[in-house]
């Protein structure tokens, strides 16, 4: 079964704990899994700390309890078996900038919570192959599929998390499919029915992104259109006034990233068509302090939460327990990029 499969299903809401369980506090105890799952406290401890004497069914429906609950377990809590000293690689694109917001706000997150246990963030440029010492664990950002990087880490036994989703390995990943519907969905609802998704790539996040906006494009009988274009503010204004000024027209337009989207509406506003009147605009990310006049109608994923899943997984991974991944989900934030067509916000 291709991984495709399996994303759509999730988003589709296959295998999920009733939705009623989301009406609990934000932030639940221990006590509110125990009484979800309808297990004992005790229960839910121990398969927080990964003890092997849970019957694995109950296991899978507490972390499924956990899951829906929106539960993170703090890493510096759970005799986590870092050593002082050690270092935890972060393996990023040869070409994407350190300084990225979402790297930025990851890191961020991931030092919350490392820093305490001595741990060191690595950053690793350069290709894993070329390296003379691997670090104690790495976390492979940017996944494609079938990325070459776990096989490469697996054979030199040296744990490691995926943010993104692959059969077999260790993942987390935001929703990025069922985050693109949202994002679709919001142009559609308000009248759009000639629409544009700028982006594409071969990375996981771009193809999901894409699926998603294709699928409830379909569903809303809407015609699409592709404008190539990467994450970057520069490309998507690059590659939206290019496609603009060869005759390209749409009134709905879905951005891969926020920053693409930036760019997008910086072009359109220069072309002097007017952003949501002439054409609305979705993002993807939810990042802060972008270089917008208004809002921007986004979808957010909870950035701190895939942190800490992260962590989590990678003890596990260090523990030896069965390889395992969690989608994260993403929330649609309204913004005033968005209108009916020939409308107003």
């Amino acid at each position: 079964m291709c991984v495709r499969r399996i994303v759509s299903g999730y988003n589709n809401g296959e295998g999920r704990v009733n939705a009623t369980i989301n009406t609990m506090s934000p932030r639940p105890t221990i006590d509110d899994i125990a009484r979800a799952a309808g297990v004992s406290t005790g229960t839910v401890s121990r398969v927080i700390n990964g003890k092997h004497t849970v019957a694995e069914r109950t296991r899978a429906h507490v972390q499924d309890v956990m899951t829906q609950l929106g539960y993170t377990p703090d890493p510096a809590a759970r005799h986590l078996s870092w050593r002082r000293g050690q270092t935890l690689g972060l393996s990023l694109d040869r070409d994407d900038p350190v300084l990225h917001p979402y790297h930025v706000l990851f890191r961020r997150a991931l030092e919350s919570q490392t820093a305490a246990l001595g741990v060191r963030l690595e950053d690793l440029r350069a290709d894993l192959r070329r390296m003379t010492r691997l670090p104690s664990a790495v976390l492979v950002m940017h996944a494609a599929e079938h990325d070459p990087r776990l096989d490469y880490l697996r054979r030199h036994d040296v744990p490691a998390v995926l943010i993104g989703h692959e059969i077999g390995s260790f993942w987390v990943a935001p929703d990025d499919v069922g985050g693109a519907r949202l994002a679709t969905e919001q142009l559609t609802r308000a009248g759009h029915r000639r629409l544009a998704y700028l982006g594409r790539g071969t990375s996981q996040v771009a193809q999901d992104r894409e699926y998603g906006f294709q699928d409830a494009a379909r569903a809303a009988g809407a015609q699409t259109q592709f404008i190539p274009g990467d994450f970057t503010v520069l490309g998507g204004y690059r590659a939206v006034r290019r496609a603009w000024e060869s005759g390209m027209r749409f009134t709905g337009l879905f951005a891969q990233s926020d920053e693409s989207a930036a760019g997008a509406i910086a072009a359109l506003e220069d072309l002097g068509v007017r952003v949501p009147q002439d054409v609305s605009v979705v993002g993807f990310d939810g990042l802060p302090e972008l270089p917008v006049p208004v809002q921007l109608t986004t979808v957010a994923q909870d950035i701190p939460r895939i942190a800490s899943t992260a962590l989590i997984l990678m003890q596990e991974a260090v523990a030896g327990r069965p390889a395992r991944g969690e989608f994260i989900p993403v929330q649609l934030t309204p913004g005033a990029t968005v209108a009916p067509p020939g409308g107003t916000p």
